[in-house]
């Protein structure tokens, strides 16, 4: 069996990948039901990413199948770890690696386990996790407590209303008004399945994902489109 052969059969062992990336040519996901995923999403935000890192730690939390990790390292990081508590994921990933002579560290672990690498980072990716997680902000809380030291790149899916309204900082008890309207801080909780996933959990709007982040000790430096937020640690 000679190279690419071998290659695409590796990459259909795998399978099914939700990043699509080009390996040796052969495109993990091409029939994405999102597109060109996570690629076409990148470019709409990569211009707030530093072009280059040389000298800088990153740590890549859910790194799924490594497209993000991938980019790291082609911007010059000096250090790339990549987790995920999923088993075929970090196998997608170590292949992509492979092929690419990428250096990356990939470790089998969750975001609840991060106080576990014992390091500190100066850009941590958390992409696509969040509305995974039964405890959403818990994950943020010991990210910035035990990995986080300077920015931090985040997505998370959001519904409901776009708008952000200021917040007072107390309200009386019986004012209703902090719990009344679309544009309040909510976090939509998913008892069952949403878009045949079970493992979706609680989805925020924008107010609320904006108010987690600043409640675990975040502050938003750029929004470049909806739902990412570029942070940093404060």
């Amino acid at each position: 069996m000679d190279f690419e052969n071998d290659l695409q059969a590796r990459i259909k062992a795998l399978g099914p990948w939700f990043h699509n990336l080009s390996i040796g040519g052969i495109q993990t996901a091409p029939d994405h039901f999102l597109g060109d995923y996570p690629n076409f999403k990148w470019q709409g935000f990569r211009h707030v990413i530093p072009d280059d890192m040389h000298g800088m730690k990153v740590l890549d939390i859910g790194c799924n199948a490594g497209f993000y990790s991938l980019e790291m390292v082609r911007r010059g990081a000096d250090r790339v770890v990549a987790i995920d508590s999923d088993p075929r994921y970090l196998a997608q990933a170590k292949l992509a690696a492979e092929v690419e002579g990428a250096k990356i560290e990939f470790r089998q672990m969750s975001v609840y386990e991060v106080a576990d690498l014992n390091e500190r980072f100066d850009f941590v990716i958390f992409m696509g996790v969040l509305y995974h997680l039964r405890h959403p902000l818990l994950a943020l809380d010991l990210i910035r407590e035990h990995v986080a030291d300077g920015q931090m790149l985040f997505q998370s899916m959001q519904r409901g209303s776009d708008k952000v309204v200021p917040i007072a900082p107390d309200y009386d008890f019986d004012d209703w008004t902090p719990f009344e309207g679309p544009d309040v801080p909510l976090l939509y909780f998913i008892e069952r399945d949403y878009a045949g996933d079970p493992t979706n959990w609680f989805v925020p709007n924008r107010a609320g994902m904006e108010a987690m982040l600043r409640s675990a000790n975040f502050t938003i430096t750029e929004h470049p489109e909806r739902e990412v937020y570029l942070c940093r640690a404060s």
